[in-house]
């Protein structure tokens, strides 16, 4: 599987993958989100964006960068987004860790994902897995689709 940076020819497929995945209401993406505001934090100069695709199709992408600026700039965050259909051929698995190899090379000292949705089974294993655990909980921070609140975690994996 091929990850390569994303460049501005990408943006329709990346659109189009959030679009997907953002109806499918299994990530907390709002609806509001234009396809300008989406441009404008996945594909800026503070981030390292890459993708992943199988011609004409993409499969995936994610964006790494800095967690919070200033004091906490030695943390990397990311964010996914896989396609559904591909799930479960390690997409999501190559993605992150390719975002590990690349934080690390940036010589960020931790990595933290903010947002993980309690009931998102697939993406806690993932990344129980490859070494984060789960720091906090935010209870009832999300509204599903149907209204309901969820929990989300912060997780964390140390890099160095």
């Amino acid at each position: 599987m091929d990850i390569r940076q994303a460049i501005e020819s990408d943006l329709e497929g990346m659109w189009s993958l959030f679009s997907v995945v953002r109806n499918r209401g299994d990530l907390p993406f709002s609806h509001k989100i234009s396809r300008e505001v989406f441009s404008a934090q996945w594909l800026n100069d503070d981030l390292q964006t890459y993708v992943t695709e199988e011609l004409p199709h993409l499969l995936g992408v994610y964006k790494l960068g800095v967690n919070f600026p200033g004091i906490h700039s030695h943390v990397a965050t990311a964010n996914f987004l896989v396609h559904t259909d591909v799930r479960d051929r390690g997409v999501d698995r190559a993605l992150v860790q390719h975002a590990i190899a690349r934080a690390q090379d940036a010589g960020y000292l931790e990595m933290q994902f903010n947002y993980v949705l309690s009931d998102n089974e697939p993406a806690i294993t993932l990344y129980t897995e490859l070494g984060f655990t789960i720091i906090k909980t935010l209870d009832r921070a999300f509204t599903d689709p149907l209204g309901r609140l969820q929990d989300a975690y912060v997780m964390q994996r140390f890099l160095q």
